[in-house]
């Protein structure tokens, strides 16, 4: 039985819906970095000589294979990588009108994943970058699979696996890459800040040599001071808020593709802390740390199989201070004022140099810093995700106690570079992404979480694709309706009004994707939630259902499901005038996996609608 019967409904499925978890590929140890059930560690290894070249035809027993120290027993071992460089992309599957999915088929070798960031790249280095990305389009290898990202406060799907230029072009240039509201110069640069214009007021006014006005006039500059640093330290924990969560949607969206990602991230900043300010009353006011997010963005990219290769869209950097452009007036006055910008320059370049290095040793990645030639990196970079080996192992030690585990990775072989992820967190597979197991203390100006499964629904997001979807959207019928379907809310700021066009979306969820827990009773369970959301042409929320379910299912019924898919109807409201689009997810409660894909609705409101036995008919439930 279900604890919500009647949210749940194991409909009998038609044969395009019965096929989705025949059709989709089953999870295999290399798709998940850990596998909760085999506790299965994945160890991609780029393995190159001294002038950076592939190293090709390596065995096994050339390897060796250390977790803290300790050796382990290597259980699988392959080599990867299309010689000619020219692996094609797997072409889509067809579907039948009204059936969508969120399975992204991708070539088996190494695939390329370009991240646009502007929200931490100022608009000087963005017209650099988009020069340099236009001319490595054009002396690009041709047949490689690429897919484009852009981050601005939200992550931007621009572009899907292709080898065609114009498309990559035209990817670029999408006018939705605004300019970030949250930088404004380069890293270190100063700024002139409602503390300098103050005293650059009390300096021409001569309102300070009135008796009694020297330290009142001090105090309040000082408060002012104190004002900017803390604004600029929100300014900053907000970016890195936002940039995590971009990462962790994109490995979530990547998870769903078998094999390494290469994830070229071009950034003109790297902001995940915020260092003490010597210059204010209280300098650590303003500190904040990332390390709680930052961690489940790296157990995230583990189980992906991503490696990070960040790219500086600055290039070889100087102190802004020395242009009088960027330094102003201040120091003129000032003269301490150079020396304790100079310093804060140099102490944030190094952060955010550290911040690349630790993210693509942390993946097995490589950063490429202080270099003009932004074509030259990516090429390196994807010359060297191109050619891998991949390495499985069951750790010894299998105690999950959340504790970082070092990976050493040794050659017989001498004078080669070895390439890999150092180590891992050893959080219960099943449960370390829940939210409610982060850990940290948040400053006061911290930037509040967001809930991964919030991103996953906004409108015009990547497809989550740790849980395998098939749906089915029709129109139940023609009819015109002035009430929304039931167990629908409706957003109370929205001006959503009728009249409505009621429509099915029938899930077939993989449930190999999916924890399952065998019972006493030999019943399984499983804790999800299904949600459909409707956004406008704006990406306004105007409508949604959202079903919490705890479901208990017979051996008999879940062998069943096992074959033909998880199955799930919905019914969603939509106005019958204007372009409206269909977000669907699934959430698994336990592991935090999630599914979801996008459905315009002008792609399905002129389909038929569903056959009226389909729509009326009791949906069997499950057995006690």
């Amino acid at each position: 039985m279900l604890s919500k019967l009647p949210l749940l409904f194991l409909l009998p499925l038609t044969a395009s819906l019965a096929q989705t978890t025949s059709q989709a590929p089953q999870p295999t140890q290399s798709v998940a970095t850990l596998r909760a059930h085999t506790q299965l560690v994945v160890v991609d290894v780029v393995v190159t000589d001294k002038s950076q070249n592939p190293v090709r035809n390596l065995k096994a027993s050339d390897f060796t294979l250390l977790e803290s120290g300790q050796p382990q027993q290597i259980k699988s071992f392959e080599e990867h990588g299309d010689p000619s460089g020219t692996a094609a992309t797997k072409p889509m599957p067809v579907n039948s009108p009204g059936i969508f999915s969120n399975y992204s088929p991708a070539p088996s070798d190494a695939v390329n994943v370009l991240l646009v960031d502007t929200l931490n790249t100022p608009v000087t280095d963005q017209i650099y970058l988009h020069d340099q990305f236009r001319k490595y389009i054009k002396t690009a290898k041709p047949g490689v699979p690429t897919a484009i990202f852009g981050l601005t406060t939200k992550l931007l799907f621009l572009q899907s696996f292709t080898s065609d230029p114009e498309l990559l072009k035209a990817a670029i240039d999408n006018k939705n890459l605004a300019h970030s509201p949250l930088i404004e110069r380069v890293t270190g640069g100063n700024t002139t800040q409602s503390a300098d214009q103050m005293s650059e007021t009390v300096a021409t006014s001569g309102v300070t040599a009135q008796p009694g006005s020297t330290a009142f006039m001090q105090q309040v500059i000082a408060d002012l001071k104190q004002f900017d640093a803390q604004q600029n330290s929100f300014q900053s924990q907000l970016r890195a808020k936002y940039t995590l969560d971009a990462i962790n949607q994109l490995a979530r969206f990547l998870s769903g593709i078998p094999g390494r990602k290469n994830l070229i991230w071009f950034s003109g900043s790297f902001p995940l802390d915020v260092l003490p300010d010597g210059s204010i009353n209280d300098p650590f006011t303003v500190v904040a740390s990332s390390e709680a997010e930052y961690r489940e963005t790296t157990n995230l990219l583990t189980r992906a199989q991503v490696a990070v290769y960040p790219i500086d869209a600055r290039g070889a950097m100087t102190s802004p201070n020395m242009d009088i452009s960027q330094s102003t007036s201040i120091y003129l006055d000032d003269a301490k004022r150079f020396n304790a910008d100079e310093v804060k320059y140099h102490l944030t370049a190094g952060a955010e140099n550290l911040t690349m290095l630790r993210m693509a040793d942390d993946s097995g990645g490589h950063a490429f810093i202080n270099t003009n030639d932004l074509v030259d990196a990516i090429n390196k970079a994807t010359a060297a995700g191109s050619h891998y080996y991949t390495l499985t192992y069951s750790p010894t030690d299998s105690k999950w106690n959340g504790n970082f585990r070092k990976i050493q990775v040794k050659l017989q072989q001498s004078g080669l570079n070895l390439a890999y992820r150092r180590g891992y967190f050893a959080d219960d597979p099943d449960i370390s992404l829940q939210p409610h197991h982060r850990s940290g203390k948040a400053s006061a100006t911290a930037a509040p979480p967001v809930d991964p499964m919030h991103v996953a629904m906004m409108h015009g997001a990547p497809d989550s694709t740790q849980i395998t979807l098939k749906v089915r959207v029709l129109p139940t019928s023609k009819a015109r309706e002035t009430d929304v379907a039931k167990g629908n809310t409706l957003n109370p700021s929205s001006d959503m009004k009728g009249p409505y066009r009621r429509y099915a979306i029938d899930i077939a969820a993989d449930p190999y994707s999916i924890h399952t827990e065998q019972a006493s009773d030999g019943n399984y369970h499983a804790e999800l939630q299904f949600l459909t959301y409707v956004y406008d042409r704006n990406g306004s929320l105007l409508n949604m259902e959202s079903d919490p379910v705890r479901a208990n299912f017979s051996p008999d019924l879940y062998k069943q499901i096992l074959h033909s898919g998880l199955p799930y109807r919905q019914e969603i409201s939509v106005p019958l005038k204007g372009d409206f689009y269909l977000r669907i997810g699934i959430h698994d409660l336990v592991t935090n996996r999630i599914g979801s894909l996008e459905v315009p609705i002008g792609a399905v409101k002129d389909l038929p609608p569903l056959p009226a036995s389909a729509a009326t008919e009791t949906p069997a439930a499950p057995s006690p």
